[in-house]
């Protein structure tokens, strides 16, 4: 069992930076692929970036490739960082982790993440 808690959030102004943490309670992540995502009002929950832990593998949606950076930071914490917000980056953003698979493939479908935390409010003025 693995319980995750995100924290960093906030309201920025667009072109502003927020990092977003993750620490995971119960177990360190090393056997875990991790995955942060966000979910807008209204909206199904849409994949931001991923990481395998022992591999050091990342993966990022387009919209976020050069802006979102996602780290380990310690064995039961990740990060991400995030650059040059924009308004339509305004969500709740959660990380989420599941048991890595033997290719270390990093999914963005967020049903196949077993843990999830409860999010943390990103908001991105105009």
């Amino acid at each position: 069992q693995v319980q995750l808690v995100e924290s960093g959030g906030g309201l920025v102004q667009a072109g502003g930076s927020l990092k977003l943490s993750c620490a995971a309670s119960g177990r360190t992540l090393s056997s875990y692929t991790m995955g942060w995502f966000r979910q807008g009002p209204g909206e199904e929950p849409a994949f931001v970036a991923g990481l395998s832990w022992s591999g050091g593998r990342t993966f990022y949606a387009d919209s976020m490739k050069g802006r979102f950076t996602i780290s380990r930071d310690s064995a039961t914490k990740m990060s991400l960082q995030m650059n040059s917000l924009k308004p339509e980056d305004t969500a709740v953003y959660y990380c989420a982790a599941r048991l890595a698979s033997a290719s270390l493939y990093i999914s963005t479908d967020p049903d196949e993440y077993r843990y999830r935390g409860q999010g943390t409010q990103v908001t991105v003025s105009s």
